[in-house]
């Protein structure tokens, strides 16, 4: 059956009028991008995955890999044949790029190659990178739109876990995982349990299973967007549209940001606005429907479950009238959960309850004042996070699933982030930004880091200033 993308766009504006009719009340012209933000970081917006390595002068590759339900996936890599593989996978409406956006001195992709490791970034299903399909067009066939995170656990991981292992000739890699791409690692290893004996360690950041205490405050809006537009159709297709409205003016720059803290919690000293551009040109970059839906109905049962039909289809695809729920003690690989205390969307309630549940959580790490992006691109992470990450990450690459090998902190451990003198550092040695007082306003920012040509490690130290709240 054809179907129109087209017409699946003008569904999702549902979900997006609210914030269109801010954006379009508040309209006017000029290039505030242009005048207030670097030129490289504005270039770095536009740029996808493989330009961004090619740019920073890394080794890039792309590879293709199809799942047992005919989808085509695209998996990037910074290649260091020979050395240990590890499987970077995003989360929601995201891609690769997540892992190397925030530049060579903050993303984690940069800091693993840096490492010694040959790093693989996965993209899932329906996302800007993997749209192929061996049957079936993702712009004109409804068909390809029937998939929820299910899917990808089952089918998508899989594949990329067995395409990395054979192109590397690795019985077992180290796998990162982030918002969703933690939860269909939990769907994957609890449905084909075989898949555990080939992780050394899942690190999960911002995990996602249990969603009761979820406190996105625009859920409640995206919930009666997404029930108008059913289960079948791609949600927030890649696009420059964002990018452009959002900084046309330093307002509508301050709307996007309250958007944006709503869904993913609000941590100012963390957050890096002279980078903020680039996060917006690559996000959001494709999903279905039905990937969301999914979420929301978690929320609603208390369960980490598989998708609910209703009751007469779900007796016809599980022979019950309720989903079956996911047997997380089956996840026997050792996982290692770093979590916000901020994070709308991961709360701690839920990973500590996740925590008990699973059965060999080695590392529990609660991070103080962190949202669920920060895990990935706080100021702090190369000096904070990314340490951690790789001393467990080693440890348990060391010990080769020995049953005798002792979980590094499987009780919870608070940190709170110190933040950085606000004093500059010398050149190329200090990988955060600086940090910024509420009252700042936004205005006034051209002054910080206009050099043309400046790599985004550089632009990185030069933070632009939040919005204040008023």
């Amino acid at each position: 059956m054809l179907w129109s993308g087209t017409y699946a766009m003008q569904h999702a504006s549902w979900i997006l009028g609210p914030l269109w009719l801010a954006l379009q009340c508040m309209r006017v012209a000029g290039s505030y991008l242009e005048d207030n933000f670097p030129a490289s970081v504005i270039e770095d917006a536009h740029l996808s995955t493989l330009q961004l390595l090619e740019k920073y002068k890394y080794p890039a590759e792309a590879h293709q890999v199809t799942t047992e339900d005919k989808y085509v996936l695209t998996i990037h890599r910074i290649p260091r044949p020979g050395a240990q593989p590890v499987l970077l996978v995003h989360g929601l409406e995201d891609t690769s790029s997540t892992w190397i956006l925030m530049g060579p001195h903050s993303g984690l992709g940069y800091f693993l190659y840096s490492q010694g490791y040959d790093v693989w970034m996965g993209n899932v299903r329906g996302n800007r990178y993997s749209r192929g399909h061996l049957q079936l067009n993702s712009n004109t066939d409804r068909a390809y739109w029937t998939f929820s995170w299910h899917e990808i656990g089952m089918y998508d991981l899989p594949a990329m876990i067995d395409g990395v292992l054979a192109k590397t000739g690795f019985q077992k890699l180290s796998y990162f995982g982030h918002s969703q791409g933690t939860t269909s690692f939990f769907v994957m290893a609890s449905s084909r349990p075989e898949y555990n004996a080939k992780i050394h360690l899942m690190s999960a950041l911002a995990p996602v299973a249990f969603i009761a205490h979820v406190k996105a405050p625009l859920l409640g809006l995206a919930r009666v967007g997404i029930n108008i537009l059913g289960e079948s159709f791609e949600l927030f297709p890649h696009s420059d549209i964002y990018l452009k409205q959002c900084v046309q003016s330093a307002g509508m720059l301050k709307t996007c940001l309250r958007f944006y803290w709503q869904i993913i919690g609000k941590n100012r000293e963390e957050l890096n606005m002279t980078m903020f551009p680039v996060v917006l040109g690559h996000l959001p970059s494709g999903c279905n429907v039905k990937q969301a839906m999914h979420y929301m109905q978690l929320q609603r049962s208390d369960r980490f479950c598989q998708y609910d039909y209703e009751a007469k289809e779900n007796q016809k695809v599980y022979g019950r009238t309720t989903p079956p729920d996911y047997r997380l003690e089956r996840v026997t690989a050792p996982v290692a959960l770093y979590y916000g205390s901020n994070d709308y969307l991961s709360a701690v309630e839920d990973v500590q309850r996740l925590a008990k549940i699973l059965p060999n959580v080695v590392e529990n790490h609660l991070y103080k004042k962190w949202n669920h992006m920060d895990m990935l691109w706080a100021i702090s992470a190369r000096r904070s996070i990314q340490p951690k990450l790789l001393e467990v990450m080693k440890y348990w690459e060391s010990v080769g699933g020995r049953k005798n090998a002792e979980a590094t902190t499987s009780f919870p451990v608070e940190e709170e982030v110190p933040q950085p003198i606000t004093e500059p550092a010398p050149e190329g040695e200090n990988d955060v930004g600086e940090s910024y007082d509420d009252e700042t306003e936004i205005e006034g920012i051209n002054e910080k880091g206009q050099e043309d040509g400046k790599g985004q490690d550089q632009q990185q130290d030069e933070a632009v200033e939040p919005p204040s709240e008023e």
